[in-house]
């Protein structure tokens, strides 16, 4: 995986100014120095260090997005090791089974109706 990208001095600025105090998610409204940068999309998905992909949000926002963003990159993880082979498939459970009941023995000692006659020729 690749490092985090961050967010240089000059395209923070920009975030905080379009921002214009408030939450960029909730529109709370923040204190100097209170709301947080955020990606949009996290570098870990391939998002980039961009005006368009920031955004100031609250602390509160910050870390609901950031709970969700890490399942989202577990999932991809997952779905890129699944991919490339690197995960073998699960194999199948070794067990003797379910225990055999009566209405299951009937089902299997039905015996078959003798097959039906598709067509029937007309006798003149």
């Amino acid at each position: 995986m690749a490092n985090r990208l961050e967010f240089n001095r000059k395209t923070k600025a920009a975030i905080i100014a379009r921002a214009a105090g408030q939450c960029e998610k909730c529109r709370a409204v923040l204190k100097p120095g209170e709301g947080e940068v955020d990606h949009v999309l996290p570098c870990a998905l391939g998002g980039e260090p961009t005006v368009a992909n920031g955004r100031l949000i609250c602390r509160a926002c910050h870390k609901e997005k950031t709970a969700a963003d890490i399942r989202q990159i577990r999932k991809s993880d997952r779905q890129r090791d699944k991919a490339s082979g690197a995960v073998r498939p699960a194999g199948k459970i070794k067990s003797s089974g379910f225990p055999r009941t009566e209405k299951s023995e009937k089902r299997q000692t039905k015996q078959n109706l003798p097959p039906r006659q598709l067509y029937r020729e007309e006798q003149p």
